[in-house]
């Protein structure tokens, strides 16, 4: 029994580190391609910015001949559009994150604390929402948002994401594991509802808050519908959008730009992959 228990353990460990480095290896293959000159990436791949000159003549090309950072010096300094798509995503995603975290922990703080008519209903429907992928709900959006005027700004992409179902589920659940004798308490100490939401639920609930704050950053950061169909001037678009255009502009930018593009997410895993692994668990979702 112990040695058919420790194969399992090593075939399972061995299965785990082939997908691991499976799943790694895009990244890995970003970065390096991203310390390659312009000139070497061009050398390397040049059939994969002109198909039509035939696939053979591109390499898999891991590691650089010479490690160069003229593609970093090219997107932080001599082309500051790379840059400022940056920063303009960053703060796109700010605002989506602020108002989604605002609706989402009144919403929760409602159906995880309140009695009403029609909750379960109500929260049935908020688990068909979220079950629903992003391009049903595309078209609905686009006529209200048209409606109210606000069709080719960042307001198209900020509301509709703000109201995302999942938050609101999500911070119900991190909610509820919060006993209802600490709510009562800090009513009976004289916490006004905003005060009870803000500085008991909140804090107890701190790791579920912390790991909605990090999905929906990498959601906001990643979103490409949203952005071709409410933004109609392409200067408007984001990284996310932008990236599938570098290729075609400047092939040989196009991995220092995915660099770029990964920095932000892959800072926030490493830095806070405790609190999104205890949010997990403490909202009780498997």
């Amino acid at each position: 029994m112990k040695q058919r228990r420790k194969l399992a353990d090593n075939l399972c460990l061995f299965l785990f580190t082939v997908l691991g480095a499976l799943v790694l290896f895009p990244v890995v293959y970003t970065v390096a391609g991203s310390f390659m000159s312009p000139a070497e990436v061009l050398h390397y791949y040049q059939a994969v910015q002109s198909p039509a000159q035939g696939a053979a003549s591109a390499r898999l090309h891991l590691v650089p001949d010479l490690i160069s950072l003229e593609s970093f010096y090219q997107i932080l300094l001599r082309r500051p559009d790379y840059l400022i798509k940056f920063w303009n995503s960053l703060l796109l995603c700010a605002g989506i994150v602020a108002g989604q975290m605002a609706v989402s922990c009144l919403g929760g703080f409602a159906f995880a604390k309140y009695r009403f008519r029609g909750k379960g209903v109500l929260f049935y429907l908020l688990i068909i929402l979220m079950m629903m992928p992003v391009q049903v709900t595309l078209v609905p959006n686009y006529i209200v948002l048209d409606r109210m005027g606000l069709l080719d700004s960042w307001w198209a992409l900020v509301l509709p994401a703000a109201f995302l179902p999942f938050g609101t589920f999500l911070m119900t659940q991190i909610f509820r594991s919060v006993p209802d004798e600490i709510v009562d308490a800090a009513r009976l100490d004289g916490a006004s509802t905003l005060g009870v939401l803000v500085r008991v639920l909140v804090p107890a609930g701190k790791g579920g808050f912390i790991s909605l704050v990090l999905l929906s950053f990498i959601d906001a950061w990643n979103m490409v519908e949203q952005p071709m169909v409410f933004l109609t001037d392409p200067v408007r678009y984001p990284l996310s959008v932008f990236l599938a255009t570098v290729s075609r502009q400047n092939f040989s930018l196009s991995f220092a730009c995915g660099v770029l593009a990964m920095a932000p997410v892959l800072l926030l895993f490493l830095f806070f992959n405790e609190e999104l692994v205890e949010g997990i668990e403490f909202s009780g979702i498997k």
